[in-house]
C-alpha cells in the first residue's frame, strides 16, 4: 500500500513538472502582462505565478480530466483580482512600468485584456471567473482596446543612420 502511495506521488511530480516545463513560460507572460512590470524584472509577476502554480499542484490529484493550465489560469487571475481591487493603486500599491504595453490600463482592464485577448477566454467565462456581467467584460475590454489603439506613438527612431524628416 506503502509503495503505491510512494509511485503515485513520483507519477504526479512528473506530471506536474512536465505541465511547469510547457506552461510556465506562457503563464508568466500573462503574470507580467497582468501586472504591467518590466519582463526582465517582474517579482510580482513571479509571485502570481508561484502562488498559481502551488494551487495547481495542490488540487493535482483532483483535476479528473480537467485542463491544469485552465486551473492555473484562473488561479493567477482570481489571485491578481483580489490583490489589485482590494487594494487602492493596484497591486501593492505598485505602479505600472511605463515600458509595458498594458501600462495605459486600470488593472481590472489589464485584467480583462489579458484573459479575452491574449488567452482567448470567452466572454461568459471571463464574466463568470471576474463575478461580472458579460456586457460589463464586454464594455471594459472594447474600452482597454481603445485607450491602447489610441496611445500615443513612440517617436520613430533613426533608421539605417538617417532621422525621419517631419511631411
Amino acid at each position: 500500500m506503502r509503495e503505491r502511495h510512494v509511485l503515485q506521488g513520483v507519477r504526479r511530480d512528473r506530471e506536474f513538472a512536465a505541465f511547469v516545463a510547457g506552461a510556465a513560460g506562457r503563464l508568466l507572460h500573462a503574470a507580467t502582462l497582468l501586472t504591467a512590470e518590466d519582463p526582465d524584472d517582474n517579482p510580482r509577476a513571479r509571485r502570481l505565478l508561484t502562488h498559481a502554480l502551488a494551487h495547481t499542484y495542490a488540487a493535482w490529484d483532483r483535476l479528473r480530466g480537467e485542463d491544469p493550465y485552465d486551473l492555473a489560469r484562473r488561479q493567477l487571475a482570481a489571485r491578481f483580482a483580489r490583490g489589485a481591487w482590494r487594494r487602492a493603486g493596484g497591486l501593492h500599491g505598485a505602479r505600472p512600468h511605463p515600458g509595458s504595453p498594458l501600462a495605459a490600463l486600470g488593472p481590472q482592464e489589464r485584467l480583462v485584456v489579458v484573459l479575452r485577448l491574449c488567452e482567448g477566454v470567452a466572454e461568459e467565462q471571463t464574466a463568470a471567473l471576474l463575478g461580472l456581467s458579460s456586457e460589463r467584460v464586454r464594455v471594459l475590454c472594447v474600452r482597454a482596446t481603445a485607450t491602447l489603439l489610441r496611445r500615443p506613438a513612440a517617436p520613430s527612431a533613426a533608421v539605417g543612420g538617417v532621422k525621419a524628416v517631419p511631411s
